[in-house]
C-alpha cells in the first residue's frame, strides 16, 4: 500500500541527525577550502548592488534586484507564450491528420535535437535583424507616452531595453514550446478512449470532446510537469544573458567584474535563483495537493 503524500510529516531524530551530519561534513569542507584558499571575503558591497536610494529618498532596487525582476518578467512571459504554442502543438501532434502531425513531430525533433546554445544564437540574429524591426517595435517604443512608457517599465522593464528583452523571451518561448508540446500530448494520450467514445455516443462532435472532456482531463496530468518545466526555463532563462539580455547572470557578471568580488556575487546570485526556484516549488506543490483534495472530493 502506498503511503499517503497529504499525510503530515514529522521532524523525527533520524531527520535531525542528517541535518547534524550534513552540516558536519559542509563545515568540514568549508573548513578545508578556507584553509587552502587565499581568498579575502568581503561583503561591504553587496547592499549597494541590491538597493539604492531614489531621488525622493525612498529605497530602490539597484542591479542585482533589477536583473532579479528582469528574469521574472522574462519567465512569465516566455512561459506564457510557450504554452500557448505547446498547447497548439501538442494538439496538431495528437491529432489523426498526417500535415499537423508532421508539423508539429518536425518542429519538435529540430528543436530538441539541437543545442539550446546554437538555437539562442541562430533565432536570437533571425529575430533581432529580421522578425523585430519588421513588426515596428523599436518605433513603436520611440513614440510611447508617459503613461505607455510607465506601462511597458511594468510589464517588460526600462523601455530602452524592452527590445531586447522580446527577443529574449521569443527565443525561449521557442524552445520552450518543444518540451511543452510533448508534455501536452503525453498529457492527452493519458485520457481513456472510454471517455471520449461516451462523449461522441452522445452527439458531440470532435471539438465539443475535446473541449468538453479531453481538454480537463489532460489539464489535470499535465499540470504537475507543466509547473516542473517553468521553474526549469526559470533557471535556463540565464542563457540569454549571453545574447545581452540584461536578466540576473547578465548583470551579476557585471558586477562581479565591476567590483572584483566573484565569489560573493555568485554566492549572491545563486541564492536568488534558489529563493526563487523554491518558492515556485512550493507554491507549484501546494496547488497540486489542493488539486488531489479537490479530486477525492
Amino acid at each position: 500500500m502506498y503511503p499517503d503524500p497529504d499525510r503530515p510529516r514529522r521532524f523525527g531524530a533520524l531527520d535531525a541527525a542528517l541535518i547534524a551530519a550534513a552540516l558536519g561534513v559542509a563545515a568540514y569542507f568549508w573548513f578545508r577550502v578556507s584553509d587552502v584558499l587565499v581568498y579575502r571575503w568581503d561583503w561591504s558591497f553587496l547592499p549597494g548592488a541590491l538597493i539604492r536610494t531614489g531621488p525622493d529618498g525612498g529605497w530602490r532596487p539597484n542591479l542585482l534586484l533589477e536583473g532579479l525582476l528582469t528574469t521574472i518578467r522574462l519567465s512569465l512571459w516566455a512561459m506564457a507564450l510557450a504554452s500557448l504554442l505547446g498547447l497548439a502543438l501538442g494538439a496538431m501532434a495528437s491529432s489523426a491528420r498526417l500535415l499537423p502531425k508532421m508539423t508539429a513531430t518536425v518542429y519538435v525533433g529540430l528543436i530538441r535535437n539541437m543545442p539550446p546554445l546554437v538555437f539562442i544564437f541562430v533565432f536570437y540574429f533571425f529575430l533581432s535583424s529580421q522578425i523585430i524591426p519588421a513588426l515596428g517595435v523599436d518605433a513603436a517604443l520611440r513614440a510611447l507616452g508617459p503613461q505607455g512608457a510607465a506601462l511597458t517599465g511594468a510589464l517588460l522593464g526600462p523601455p530602452a531595453l524592452a527590445e531586447n528583452l522580446l527577443s529574449g523571451v521569443l527565443c525561449l518561448a521557442l524552445l520552450e514550446a518543444a518540451y511543452i508540446c510533448e508534455i501536452v500530448r503525453a498529457g492527452i494520450g493519458s485520457v481513456p478512449e472510454a471517455q471520449k467514445e461516451a462523449a461522441r455516443s452522445l452527439g458531440l462532435r470532435p471539438f465539443q470532446v475535446f473541449r468538453l472532456v479531453t481538454a480537463p482531463l489532460a489539464l489535470r496530468a499535465v499540470t504537475p510537469p507543466l509547473a516542473n518545466q517553468f521553474i526549469m526555463l526559470v533557471k535556463n532563462s540565464a542563457i540569454v544573458s549571453l545574447i545581452s539580455v540584461q536578466e540576473l547572470t547578465f548583470i551579476a557578471t557585471e558586477v562581479a567584474v565591476s567590483t572584483g568580488r566573484r565569489f560573493e556575487t555568485w554566492i549572491v546570485v545563486a541564492a536568488l535563483y534558489f529563493a526563487l526556484c523554491y518558492g515556485l516549488a512550493r507554491l507549484f506543490a501546494r496547488l497540486e495537493r489542493r488539486m488531489r483534495l479537490t479530486d477525492r472530493r
